[in-house]
């Protein structure tokens, strides 16, 4: 009896053994556990091109098994544009005109808003705008971005979502403009935030009146 006994104990023993050796992942709940993945995403899509990331090393920087990862985001470029459409959420807020002065108050008080959390996330910005050029998700979620920015100062200055054409294409291009300024910035670095706020509102200001014409 004592050695079907101590037979019983090793292999309750191994079975323990057995279930310890495996990776411990915490339990969350849903919510939860799609936001640790997608901050674990938006950290790494931060550091490394959209082409050079894994959805193995994405897992592992979650801290989750692979399959935990696919059932929440089928696809590496699903989990890409569910991170950037968060920050995008995140950075729409800030921008957002207060209703408090002329136009021409409230997008500078936006562009400083927006400087700002650039200058915070500036390699995440250049890296996201290095993935819009080769990957054409990326685009589109920048696009995106670009066309409610847009709707935003329009429906600012005119209250209408459907402004003469010629505003509209010069807003269009004042934001091409903008981020391509924007990128030089991040890049070069010898620019005062303050000063590239006011040369993107002069060339807007400058946009407007070649609008009206």
């Amino acid at each position: 009896m004592v050695y079907k006994h101590s037979k019983l104990i090793d292999r309750r023993s191994s079975r323990l053994v057995g279930v310890s050796s495996e990776p411990a992942y915490t339990r969350l709940q849903v919510d939860e556990r799609r936001q640790q993945l997608l901050d674990a995403g938006a950290r790494l899509f931060a550091e490394r091109a959209y082409e050079e990331i894994s959805m193995r090393q994405l897992a592992e920087a979650a801290g989750v098994s692979k399959p935990l990862l696919y059932h929440y985001f089928p696809s590496k470029i699903d989990l890409f544009k569910a991170a950037v459409a968060e920050k995008a959420t995140e950075l729409q807020q800030l921008i957002e005109p207060s209703g408090k002065g002329t136009p021409l108050d409230q997008l500078s008080r936006s562009l400083d808003a927006y400087l700002a959390w650039i200058e915070d996330n500036a390699h995440a910005w250049s890296k996201l705008m290095q993935s819009a050029a080769n990957l054409p998700e990326a685009r589109e979620l920048v696009e995106g971005f670009r066309d409610q920015t847009m709707d935003l100062i329009l429906v600012e200055l005119t209250g209408d979502h459907q402004p003469p054409p010629a505003l509209r294409t010069a807003i269009k291009g004042w934001l091409g403009y903008m981020d391509a300024a924007i990128l030089d910035w991040t890049q070069a670095r010898d620019l005062p935030r303050d000063k590239l706020r006011d040369l993107l509102v002069a060339a807007f200001e400058a946009a407007l009146t070649a609008a009206q014409r």
